[in-house]
């Protein structure tokens, strides 16, 4: 069912033209106004990156922590108002360089929330490092003789932390990245879509022409529920790279572990007195 509010695009972002932020944000309006998602119902917290700026530029709740820092209010936030919808919106480098214990450790959790990682493979907003998905030898601004680290493949981090929705899109695919973004938001659990976004003004190799001579959405018949056939998958990223839901099992949520979070109205809503803290701290006279 269609929302009966439609998200407005706030105009003048601070992304370069062209830049593969723009299908992503076009991505997510679809997404949020095909699942009927209301702005008060959603809130989108993000770290310090050019993805970071998500939250700026649509109108929904948003929340801008530190660099890397992006799950950790997601996961408060969630933990304290259950009905809302949650996303958490970084980069490569915010992800999985700075933020990659908050990464390990949130799939560990399985909080309720779903991960939108803009992995153009480059640090765009410091103008052109090497991220912790820059491919080997690739030459940056700063490694002038080529990257000398083996990059971090993120579908297979995710899989082996025990993920249980693990999918992979393209920014230059909008339709197809719309559906995954609402399978992740309404996935019962921590979600991550890694999406391949060319940075046209840092990374000169990863461009679009690169990914659509490479980029194939997988067969209708493929089974995203054989852990082996998605490890399989996670490792062809090359002449082949797929994209769509890679592996999907549902489990029991962080939240759903817990009768006072479960069964309760959300904490937000809860009525405290501190005065029923008084007999705890009686204790410590």
């Amino acid at each position: 069912m269609a929302a009966k509010y439609e998200y407005k695009l706030y105009d003048q972002p601070a992304w370069c033209p062209g830049c593969g932020n723009y299908m992503i944000r076009t991505a997510l309006k679809q997404a949020l106004e095909e699942l009927g998602l209301e702005p008060h119902q959603v809130v989108i917290s993000s770290g310090i990156g050019q993805a970071a700026k998500m939250p700026h530029y649509i109108n929904v709740n948003g929340f801008n922590g530190l660099h890397g820092r992006a799950l950790p209010p997601a996961i408060g936030i969630k933990l304290a108002n259950k009905d809302l919808k949650v996303i958490a919106e970084s980069g490569d480098g915010d992800t999985y360089g700075e933020g990659g214990n908050h990464f390990i450790h949130t799939i560990r959790y399985n909080i309720d929330i779903a991960h939108f990682v803009h992995d153009n493979q480059i640090y765009g907003l410091t103008k052109g490092q090497a991220s912790p998905t820059t491919a080997m030898g690739q030459h940056t601004t700063l490694q002038f003789d080529g990257v000398k680290a083996e990059p971090v493949n993120p579908i297979a981090l995710a899989l082996t932390m025990g993920a249980g929705f693990v999918a992979r899109g393209f920014s230059g695919d909008t339709p197809h990245l719309a559906d995954l973004m609402k399978q992740a938001i309404m996935y019962d659990g921590y979600a991550l879509v890694d999406i391949l976004q060319p940075c046209v003004v840092w990374n000169k190799v990863n461009t679009y022409a690169w990914y659509k001579q490479r980029v194939y959405r997988l067969r209708d018949d493929y089974d995203y529920t054989d852990k082996h056939a998605a490890m399989e998958k996670a490792a062809e990223f090359g002449d082949r790279i797929p994209i769509g839901v890679i592996y999907k099992i549902q489990k029991q949520s962080y939240s759903g572990r817990f009768d006072f979070i479960k069964d309760g109205p959300p904490l937000v809503d809860r009525k405290l007195n501190p005065k029923d803290a008084e007999k705890l701290m009686r204790q410590f006279v």
